[in-house]
């Protein structure tokens, strides 16, 4: 691994902020899977991290709830392959792409109003659907 991840939007997170663990892996594998610790779980304490502005942290603390445990350790977890270092190289994608998905600041929605073809599109269909419905009623012998 490089000295330095580069996640995007201007975000570089030095190796020394990430740590691994190691643990035995389920799923298929042989007795592999018995021996070896392939799963990898790449471990990133967003409030101590010295690459993330305050914004930056509050963002992803925002949009990685779920992952992030009580001690604000973010958790991203790698079991896909056989070898431990395919996992780890998976963990590090996977991290650089839900960080800058994080990262990525929100589009806020611009209101807009219905034009006039589609509130006339509307009030057809409302129309067409009550006299449909006013159709429905008893046929009474008189009638």
């Amino acid at each position: 691994m490089t000295d330095a991840l580069d996640v995007g939007q201007g975000v570089s997170i030095p190796a020394r902020e990430l740590a691994f663990a190691y643990a035995r892996s389920g799923g298929p594998g042989g007795q592999n899977v018995n021996k070896v610790s392939t799963r990898v779980e790449l471990l990133f304490d967003v409030e101590a991290s010295g690459a993330l502005s305050a914004d930056q942290k509050r963002a992803v603390r925002s949009a990685l709830r779920t992952r992030i445990d009580e001690t604000g350790v973010l958790h991203v977890r790698s079991d896909s392959s056989r070898s431990q270092w395919m996992n780890r190289q998976d963990a590090l994608r996977k991290f650089a792409r839900i960080l800058a998905a994080a990262l990525r600041p929100v589009k806020h929605r611009v209101a807009s109003s219905p034009t006039r073809a589609s509130r006339a599109r509307r009030l057809t269909a409302k129309k067409r659907a009550s006299l449909l419905k006013r159709t429905r009623g008893r046929i009474r012998p008189d009638d």
